[in-house]
């Protein structure tokens, strides 16, 4: 199990379709193609026998190493030093477009910077997460792999004059290769799916273009960025991590690029997230138009405008939206074990799909509704096909808030009145009202707010326990849940309300450690899954968010500097953190690089507003 790296030594690249990790040993161990929620071709990070994997690295294993991105873009570079010379790998995928294909590049740069340096390359797909059988062909220029209808081919890049590059071992089905390198000298390999010809022979002149046109486009999004405060570094790179994990046809966010990364080493929690959550995406609205970032916010409004188009009309006990889709809108994500790979250093069962998509999660419409609202706000606005829509989603909510569900933390241990499921039904109903008053369109006003009074009241005496002075996870429960940091950031309740403040103090001693915050204490309320998990990164930066509301900012500002350490060597978060300020779960996730956008901003705003010195205790 030691030869599985840390998962937070990993970058990400990417071409907005689809996403590999490169560990800082240079090796790709998670690739899917041609879309996030493919079966895998490189898969190593899971199983490092059947997996597949494309390593490249020094010939001499005394190497020191280093990883960072090339400045303002999502190329990474990976810096071998040795005592004979140093060397570096340039990761990078050309941007694909809002087409969708299965034409994706994988481009792996060598340079030698000084002395001399042999690399060696090890190029082992597995396709179909290994289950599926492949043949290879060499030719001349590079080499082919085949396998039940996907191709890949390997270009070389080099100069005329260059030895042979390629080499393949006898009798096996993957490719080795070594190549000698001087000072000054760059060379490389591309591997290319789907490609449009056989593997050839690429000159450098031609593949610069290629890195000076990845790194334009790079530069020139995040360009549009408006974020000029005091965590710019961090928040940018969030934002670059965010658009890795877009789909540019459709502009779906994905929850994480990865399956199967445990919340624990060991542990059963190993779920699939290359699906685009209603959540997930409703949040990214807040963060990406706090930003500047217009064109991706409307993206993914229309995106979330077709599912409530084409499921208005409602399902059978879960309501009129899934909790979660494909990249491309389909709902089928029927989970299965890959019995056949041992997991993350042995975490088992390894699940593709997600078996929470059946879910009844009541708090979706009100993150869907709110990011609409907010996103009508400023400008990017419904048509009267999407407001019908709506209005039919807002009527079946209406009938069914009032029931349990499992909440949003997608607990399997059976239905429940959540608090926070009923304080977002509440938002539901009240930005419905909010988006009738300012677009004029028709609307069932008086049942809207007839049923967001209910709530109101309902979630003041069932989610209130009056013993703990907090607003608890569940009713009958005294449970706290960090998912109701948001209860302020939303409206519900304002910030200096002593009911509120009363529920901070209480998450403060219970479910805060250091900064860091567990999701809900899973041993008082059971969730019907074996083991526990660490701290949640998203709840992290919520309770920023949520100290800067309630005017400590100095504890704020403290709690956001210390989850910034928490951060892997590139700036980027897994799901979860545990007591040893390990990363734990699939990486990196989208909802962390989010909330820590959305806590920045907050924060900002609050210290430009503060006295000085700020106000709070530490």
């Amino acid at each position: 199990m030691d030869d599985y790296p840390l998962i937070e030594n990993h970058g990400l690249i990417g071409d907005l379709q689809t996403a590999a990790l490169v560990a800082t040993d240079g090796t790709i161990d998670w690739f899917c193609c041609p879309r996030f929620d493919s079966p895998s071709i490189f898969g190593a990070l899971l199983d490092r026998e059947m997996g597949g994997h494309f390593s490249l690295a020094p010939a001499d294993k005394t190497y020191t190493t280093r990883q960072l991105y090339f400045p303002d873009t999502a190329i990474l570079v990976t810096r071998f030093m040795t005592e004979s010379g140093t060397g570096e790998v340039m990761d990078f995928m050309p941007v694909t477009g809002a087409t969708a294909t299965g034409r994706h590049r994988l481009v792996r740069m060598l340079r030698c910077v000084r002395g001399s340096m042999r690399f060696e390359g090890h190029i082992a797909p597995r396709f179909d997460y290994g289950r599926a059988p492949h043949q290879l062909h060499i030719t001349e220029h590079g080499a082919v792999f085949t396998s039940e209808g996907m191709e890949l081919a390997v270009h070389a890049v080099r100069e005329p004059g260059d030895e042979r590059l390629l080499s393949l071992l006898s009798g096996d089905k993957d490719l080795h290769f070594t190549l000698p390198m001087k000072a000054g000298q760059q060379r490389g390999l591309i591997l290319e799916s789907a490609p449009d010809g056989p593997p050839r022979e690429v000159r450098l002149d031609e593949f610069q273009p290629l890195f000076d046109e990845t790194i334009r486009f790079w530069r020139s999004w995040l360009a549009q960025s408006g974020y000029s405060g005091r965590w710019r570094e961090a928040v940018e790179r969030s934002a670059v991590t965010l658009k890795l994990m877009t789909y540019a046809p459709t502009g779906a966010l994905v929850a994480a690029p990865t399956a199967g990364l445990p919340e624990q080493l060991g542990g059963e929690r190993n779920w699939d997230y290359r699906f685009t959550w209603i959540r997930d995406a409703s949040f990214s609205v807040y963060a990406l138009l706090g930003m500047g970032f217009k064109e991706e916010a409307a993206a993914f409004i229309s995106w979330l405008r077709d599912r409530v188009r084409e499921e208005a009309g409602g399902k059978d006990g879960t309501g009129p939206l899934n909790i979660m889709y494909r990249v491309d809108g389909s709902s089928d994500l029927v989970e299965e074990v890959l019995e056949h790979w041992e997991g993350y250093q042995g975490s088992s069962p390894v699940r593709i799909g997600n078996g929470a998509a059946s879910q009844l999660q009541m708090d979706i419409y009100g993150e869907a509704l709110d990011s609409i609202y907010f996103a009508h706000q400023r400008g990017i606005r419904l048509d009267n096909r999407g407001w019908t829509s709506l209005h039919t989603l807002l009527d079946w909510l209406v009938d069914h808030w009032d029931q349990p569900g499992e909440g949003v933390w997608e607990t399997r241990g059976g239905r429940k009145d959540f608090t926070y499921g009923r304080v977002m039904s509440w938002v539901a109903f009240d930005r419905a009202l909010r988006l009738a008053s300012a677009s004029g369109r028709p609307a069932a006003k008086g049942r809207w707010t007839d049923e967001r009074d209910k709530i109101y009241e309902q979630v003041l005496t069932k989610g209130w326990d009056p013993g703990r002075r907090a607003f608890v996870q569940h009713y009958g429960s005294d449970v706290l849940d960090s998912a109701l940091l948001r209860m302020p950031t939303v409206g519900f309740i304002t910030p200096d309300d002593p009911m509120w403040t009363s529920t901070l103090d209480a998450m403060d001693r219970e479910l805060v450690t250091d900064s860091l915050v567990y999701r809900y204490n899973p041993e008082a309320s059971p969730d019907g899954l074996r083991g526990s998990e660490g701290t949640f990164s998203l709840c992290s930066f919520m309770y920023v968010d949520a100290l800067a509301r309630a005017g400590r900012t100095d504890q704020a500002r403290l709690a956001l500097e210390k989850m910034l350490t928490y951060a892997n060597h590139l700036g980027l978060y897994s799901e979860e953190i545990d007591l040893t300020g390990r990363q734990l779960g699939n990486f990196p996730q989208a909802f962390t690089h989010l909330a820590l956008i959305d806590a920045a901003i907050t924060l900002d705003a609050t210290l430009s507003r503060a006295p000085a010195g700020g106000a709070g205790a530490m």
